[in-house]
């Protein structure tokens, strides 16, 4: 089994390609096989400079390693087609030899003018006419005289029907007559997706091709390809659509949910969290089991479970999967995933002590429960950073009002200033012996003492909460309540 990612460098791995490249992947490594990486950068307008790198980039983060693609090599490099266009001509000139490919000779202008007869006729779909499939010697040589430089087209059967088994949709079929002649070589000798596509699957033994359903209709054209070459048809496999949360198609302009696998990355994801979230858009397991190492996924994975349906987005399953691997990470992890957005925000310093790194870990241990990525630690724990209490709202300031309020935080301020002892066990110790001699437990007790340090009526652990505040925080903060 071979089977291929092949974007576009057009910019970061988006999350219906991060899917694709992820499908290849789980098929190649259940069967034995090989997952090759390859670019289609002949649409210079599109091309950006880094989307090698970047798309490479999206693939590492997630965890997928290819085995033959631009960095590593492999028997049928080159792996961009700008750098294989001496390989298409043999396969260009076959066909024109062949009589399945012409010269075209028309211009932009021909074929807009020729689109806008067609439609004042009503003819909405018609396509190209075929005007230069019968050129007389002498039109060809009028035509290169007037210095045009042709492109080729590929001369459509009238009258077939294409039919081929997608191993997610099954049974399709198309329509020659629907198609039109379509141009495989563009003027400037470029060739089109259609064309180069087919003939690197071929030149790299692709047996398997994995896609989203927008290259549907295109597959009647690359297989009539494949026949007028004689070259062996590979098996297709067109995924659904991925829906944002209102149920419409995703653009990479949509704004709704977060699309590109860099913006996960700089939020302090979890990849596997995002793999495994992947994973789910279209493809459903046996069983109940929602949670997979990447090992269980290629013994678990078949595309004979992929859903001919539109896969939905849902943030809040994103979300929940995230907050799992999160709370079963190793702190160490979760730490280096935080750490930045804390030191970006200006939170805490680059370069730490072992004191301050020992905080910040224990800052992070405390929300670990809580988090989805580590951006998330910023708000969480803004409290720790403010320099005077926020109340959360009206309800909070409300509990400082009781009457209890004074007493319970006369009697911890004055257990604060005796001792220097403020780890978490001495903080609860502390906390007992207030209630002792107050007679104030439960709520009466630590809601005033969370709310007057903290501005919040729950949050996490009061005792390590305390513990991280510290010695002087605390003390001013109850001393302003009572003040």
């Amino acid at each position: 089994m071979r089977v291929r990612y092949a974007p576009s460098p057009t910019g970061h791995l988006h999350i219906g390609g991060a899917r694709t490249a992820l499908f290849d992947y789980l098929t190649a490594r259940k069967t034995g096989g090989q997952f090759v990486v390859r670019f289609e950068d002949t649409d210079q307008t599109r091309h950006k400079e880094s989307g090698i790198q970047d798309q490479l980039d999206g693939l590492r983060w997630l965890g997928l390693e290819w085995d033959e693609s631009v960095d590593v090599g492999g028997p049928y490099a080159p792996y961009r087609q700008t750098e294989r266009l001496s390989l298409y001509k043999p396969y260009t000139e076959q066909l024109l030899a062949g009589g399945h490919a012409y010269h075209c000779y028309c211009s932009e202008e021909d074929l807009e003018q020729e689109r806008a007869e067609q439609e004042a006729r009503g003819e909405m779909m018609a396509g190209y006419s075929g005007r230069c499939r019968h050129l007389t010697p002498e039109q060809t040589a009028a035509y290169i005289a007037e210095g045009r430089k042709p492109s080729v087209r590929f001369r459509v059967p009238a009258g077939r029907v294409i039919s081929f088994v997608d191993q997610v949709r099954e049974q399709v079929e198309f329509e020659s007559d629907g198609i039109g002649d379509f141009i495989i070589v563009r003027p400037d000798g470029m060739p089109t997706y259609n064309y180069a596509v087919v003939l690197d699957d071929v030149m790299m033994k692709i047996s398997l091709v994995i896609r989203g359903e927008e290259h549907l209709s295109n597959t009647p054209r690359q297989i009539l390809l494949y026949e007028a070459l004689g070259l062996p048809v590979p098996e297709f496999a067109h995924l659904a659509l991925i829906l944002n949360e209102d149920r419409k198609k995703m653009s990479k302009r949509d704004e709704t949910v977060l699309q590109f696998m860099n913006q996960y990355s700089e939020l302090g994801y979890i990849p596997e969290a995002l793999l495994n979230f992947i994973v789910l858009l279209g493809w459903s397991p046996v069983g109940e089991q929602e949670i997979f190492t990447k090992e269980e996924l290629i013994e678990q994975f078949d595309l004979s479970r992929v859903s001919k349906s539109p896969a939905v987005f849902d943030a809040a399953k994103l979300n929940y999967l995230a907050n799992q691997y999160m709370k079963k990470a190793g702190l160490a992890r979760v730490v280096s995933l935080c750490a930045p957005h804390l030191e970006k925000a200006g939170l805490v310093a680059a370069e730490r002590t072992p004191d301050e790194q020992a905080w910040v870990e224990k800052l992070v241990a405390l929300y670990q429960e809580q988090l989805t990525c580590g951006a998330e630690i910023v708000p969480l724990s803004a409290m720790f950073f403010e320099p005077h209490v926020q109340m959360e709202n009206e309800e909070a300031a409300a509990v400082l009002k009781e009457e209890s309020v004074p007493v319970v935080l006369s009697a911890f301020l004055g257990k604060i200033k005796e001792t220097e002892d403020l780890s978490p066990e001495n903080v609860g110790v502390l906390l007992k012996q207030v209630q002792k001699e107050t007679g104030f437990k439960g709520k009466s007790l630590f809601m005033p003492v969370r709310v007057a340090l903290t501005g919040q009526m729950h949050g996490r652990d009061l005792n390590h909460t305390i513990h991280l505040l510290g010695r002087e925080k605390v003390a001013a903060r109850l001393q302003g309540v009572l003040s």
